[in-house]
C-alpha cells in the first residue's frame, strides 16, 4: 500500500487541482445552470467514468502509449474539444427555448448530460497531463502498481465528487434567475459562450503545445 504521508500529499494536490475552475468543473457548473442540478450531477458522474479511461490507460502504461501513439492521443483530445464546441453552439441555437416548457423529458436530458460528461473528461488534455505528470511521484515502483492506482483513483474520485457538488450548488443558485424568459435567454447564451471559450482554450493548448 501507499504510505499515509504520500496519500495525504496526493489528496492535497488533487483537491487543489479540482478546486481551480478548469474545463471540467466549469462544464459541470454551466451544465447545472443550463439544464438543472440533476443534469449537473449526471455530468459529474459521467466525467468520473471518462476519467476512468485515463486511469485504466495509466495502469497499462500511459506514458509509453503516449510516446508510441502521440497522434492518437492528440486526436482524442481534439475530438473532445470539438464536441464541447458543438455543445456550445447547441446552447446558443436553443437559447431561451426552455423558458416556457422543457424541450425534452427529464430522463433524456439527464442521459445527455451523463454522455456529455464522459466526452468532456476524455477530451480534456489536462486529464492526460494529470495522469502522466502527477501520478508517477505518488506511485512506489517497488510495489504492485494497479492496487496503488485503484486507491489513488478512489481518493481522486471522492474529492472530485465533493468539489463538483460545490460547483453544482453554485450553478443551481444562479439558475434561480432563469425563471424570467429574458434572463433565461441571456444565461443560455452565456452558457454556450462559456462552452465555446473552453473548447477554444483546449484547442489552443493542444495546437500550441
Amino acid at each position: 500500500m501507499i504510505d499515509a504521508e504520500m496519500l495525504a500529499a496526493f489528496a492535497v494536490v488533487t483537491g487543489l487541482t479540482s478546486i481551480v475552475p478548469g474545463p471540467s468543473m466549469l462544464f459541470v457548473m454551466t451544465e447545472t445552470l443550463w439544464r438543472g442540478a440533476r443534469s449537473g450531477f449526471a455530468a459529474l458522474i459521467g466525467m468520473q467514468l471518462g476519467y476512468l479511461l485515463w486511469w485504466a490507460l495509466a495502469a497499462l502504461g500511459l506514458g509509453t502509449l503516449a510516446k508510441t501513439y502521440p497522434f492518437a492521443m492528440h486526436l482524442l483530445a481534439v475530438g473532445g474539444a470539438l464536441y464541447l464546441a458543438w455543445l456550445g453552439l447547441q446552447a446558443l441555437r436553443n437559447a431561451g427555448s426552455a423558458a416556457g416548457e422543457d424541450i425534452e423529458p427529464a430522463h433524456a436530458v439527464t442521459r445527455h448530460a451523463f454522455r456529455d460528461g464522459i466526452m468532456v473528461a476524455i477530451g480534456n488534455p489536462k486529464s492526460l497531463i494529470y495522469v502522466v505528470a502527477l501520478l508517477p511521484p505518488f506511485i512506489a515502483p517497488d510495489r504492485p502498481v494497479i492496487p496503488q492506482l485503484a486507491v489513488l483513483w478512489m481518493i481522486g474520485m471522492l474529492l472530485d465528487l465533493a468539489i463538483g457538488g460545490i460547483y453544482i450548488y453554485a450553478g443551481k443558485s444562479l439558475s434561480r434567475a432563469m425563471d424570467r424568459p429574458g434572463t433565461r435567454l441571456w444565461i443560455d447564451r452565456g452558457v454556450g459562450a462559456v462552452f465555446i471559450v473552453i473548447a477554444l482554450a483546449i484547442l489552443y493548448e493542444l495546437l500550441s503545445g
